[in-house]
């Protein structure tokens, strides 16, 4: 069974229907010993931006979540409550990725945007390449198509091991989420032309081919992955 979609996560419709999204970071070999990234620390106060061309991902799975981030960049050891869309994949295959993130009030500087880019083709050795990996989402736009879906799953069934037929997601973990809330799961998920906020990224393996860094003073589009 195939399905397509198109649009951005709005939060009124977050209960109800969530799309998968794709992200990646240069946090390279984070542990997954405590299950998904709000799990194991506080996220910072900066959400940033990715796009991809393309996603090929098996195992996948998204339900809802939070994650407990500090309310201030600068100072101050305020938490606060951050809702996500979480998105997991067992093993994903990315093109032409790129994350940005803006930090403001860089004393002399002003803002200072930090880009990233990888996988900057298709072949095998030029892709961005994960395994176990937990995308928390705020915002997404994208083309998707997945195979062999099942959407309202209860959160804590979509790692398979009920059926053992098939490859499912990551076993959620202690998130923040109602281990019997809406979830959904698919045996693959493509998507391309995405693009996405997110407050934190994280993987078992994260292998990232032709990867470049640089800084750029100021934001917007002309700096920023979009």
């Amino acid at each position: 069974m195939k399905s397509q979609v198109r649009g951005g996560t709005r939060w009124k419709r977050f209960a109800v229907v969530m799309v998968p999204s794709v992200a990646a970071t240069a946090a390279i070999g984070v542990g997954l010993a405590q299950g998904a990234l709000a799990a194991s620390f506080a996220v910072s106060g900066q959400e940033f931006k990715v796009t991809a061309d393309h996603l090929y991902g098996e195992g996948f799975a998204q339900y809802g979540g939070v994650d407990m981030g500090y309310a201030q960049v600068k100072e101050g050891d305020q938490l606060v409550p951050r809702p996500v869309a979480i998105s997991t994949f067992k093993y994903a295959e990315i093109t032409k990725m790129c994350q940005s993130v803006v930090t403001p009030d860089v004393p002399v500087f002003g803002k200072i945007t930090l880009k990233l880019t990888a996988g900057p083709g298709p072949d095998d050795d030029k892709k961005v390449v994960a395994s176990n990996l937990y995308l928390d989402v705020t915002d997404l736009d994208a083309n998707a198509e997945f195979k062999n879906i099942d959407i309202g799953v209860a959160a804590k069934d979509t790692d398979g091991t009920k059926d053992g037929k098939r490859g499912k997601g990551p076993a959620v973990k202690d998130h923040g989420i109602n281990q019997n809330g809406f979830a959904q799961q698919a045996e693959t998920a493509t998507l391309t032309d995405v693009k996405q906020k997110a407050w934190a990224t994280t993987a078992g393996t994260f292998k990232l081919s032709g990867l470049s860094m640089r800084l750029h003073k100021g934001d917007g589009p002309k700096v920023e992955c979009y």
